[in-house]
């Protein structure tokens, strides 16, 4: 099979400004709750933080040109909110703003489209402060300002909006029932019901975003949500298991409050059954604000989890991984390339949403990255686990369900949040100490995918 792509199927790389860009305390900007986090002692591995980073900040030319050399034509990056509005809301950073005036200029000289993530996790730590981040429906209504602020100065440029990014990592994870939870701004709280109070908040930026960005925007533009949503995936695609793994997907994760209300405009019954007096509180007309019409779904995705059909009151049962399944360079990160396709057609079939674009905002491995002594990084690996999904990727395109494009995660190395710089995920290697720039060996094979528009 020649695993071949449409001519207009688009290949990207994708990154985020706390991981890549640095430079936290230059020009205006304040902190965000992960500058905080990471400077905590405990939080983060070895104590890094993003202070520094990638340096993109002060490289991003030389990262643009490593972008042009690779050949993509599509670039997904993200907005940090605190170098933009620098206490959460009120007076507008200019120097912030001209940054990313900068950086999408020169994108546009190059021939890089910017797909631009409005939220990816570095909220400013003033509004945490202030009333607590997301515990707050607050929260919502100052993103949606900002929003409009950007929007407005970018909209002439920028046509790809995405709002947030992965409300569970930054809502689920970053609240904890009497415990310190794994991400930023690692709060605990004493229910579980507030837990999924966050996430409703963040549902209800999503849908002010969207107003927000269709009010301000002087030219046609694309908004998305985007999302990693546990994938179900049947381990014989026999009917049975196939059904049971379309049952499974409401009350696996947190796909039934937040994908479901985002696409569908109701929780998952199902979830809400098993919360209880956990869910969270619902004031009318909140539905119908977080429902907003979207022109795509970002899906990102890494991993899945098996389901087979069981006689059990759900009718499925998720299967365990053995000792000896295939994983990369994360305790997660199985190696589950159904997921990509299960994933997209669980949008189109499982959710009813067949009239929506798909891309794949994210996908990618940490692997255990070592240069050469003749200065190269053979990651063997990498170019394994993509491969695998990029054929995925390729199946649900030739079955004809709407994936329009594919970004991988990503172009550098980076700060890896808790993991700090011990994991790579990139295509590019950093060397920290001098910041300079190593291509892979999937740096090269990805750009030779791309140029011959197939799976290689």
């Amino acid at each position: 099979m020649a695993y071949r792509f449409p001519p207009t199927f688009q290949w990207g790389v994708a990154t985020a400004a706390y991981q890549i860009e640095g430079a936290v305390a230059e020009a205006g900007r304040r902190p965000s709750v992960w500058d905080t986090f990471s400077a905590e002692p405990g939080r983060v591995f070895q104590g890094q933080t993003g202070a520094d980073a990638c340096d993109h900040y002060h490289r991003y030319g030389d990262d643009i040109r490593l972008m042009a050399d690779l050949g993509v034509t599509h670039y997904r990056f993200s907005i940090a909110w605190p170098r933009v509005i620098p206490e959460g809301s009120g007076p507008v950073n200019e120097a912030g703003l001209d940054f990313y005036e900068r950086l999408v200029d020169t994108l546009l000289a190059h021939g890089i489209v910017p797909h631009a993530t409005l939220f990816h996790w570095d909220s400013p730590q003033a509004l945490d402060d202030r009333y607590g981040s997301w515990r707050s429906r607050q929260m919502a209504y100052d993103f949606a300002d900002y929003v409009t602020v950007v929007v407005e100065r970018l909209c002439d440029r920028i046509h790809d909006w995405m709002t947030v990014n992965e409300i569970p990592c930054f809502t689920h994870l970053g609240y904890g029932v009497s415990q310190v939870p794994p991400h930023a701004p690692g709060t605990q709280v004493p229910t579980t019901q507030q837990v999924w109070q966050t996430s409703h908040h963040a549902l209800l930026a999503h849908g002010l975003a969207c107003k927000a960005i269709r009010a301000t925007s002087r030219q046609p533009c694309r908004i998305a949500l985007v999302d990693n949503f546990l994938v179900p995936v049947p381990w014989v695609e026999t009917p049975e298991h196939i059904a049971a793994a379309q049952a499974a997907f409401p009350t696996l994760g947190s796909n039934g409050g937040v994908i479901m209300p985002a696409l569908t405009g109701q929780y998952s019954e199902a979830l809400l059954a098993q919360l209880g007096e956990a869910a969270p509180t619902i004031e009318p007309g909140d539905l119908a604000l977080i429902h907003q019409p979207l022109d795509a779904i970002g899906f990102n995705v890494y991993s899945g989890v098996y389901v087979r059909a069981a006689e059990t009151p759900t009718g499925y049962e998720v299967l365990p991984y053995p000792p000896g399944y295939p994983r990369l360079h994360m305790p997660w990160l199985q190696v589950v390339p159904e997921s990509l396709y299960w994933g997209v057609r669980h949008l189109s079939e499982t959710l009813q949403r067949p009239d929506l674009p798909v891309f794949i905002s994210e996908n990618g491995c940490a692997a255990q990255d070592t240069v050469t002594p003749a200065g190269e990084v053979l990651d063997l690996d990498r170019i394994y686990y993509l491969r695998q999904y990029l054929q995925a990727t390729h199946r649900a395109v030739e079955e004809g369900y709407p994936l329009q494009g594919y970004f991988l995660w990503s172009l550098l190395d980076n700060f890896e949040w808790s993991y700090g710089y011990d994991r790579r995920f990139g295509i590019t290697y950093v060397d920290y100490a001098t910041q300079q720039r190593l291509p892979k060996a999937s740096f090269h094979w990805y750009g030779a995918c791309i140029r011959e528009n197939r799976v290689l």
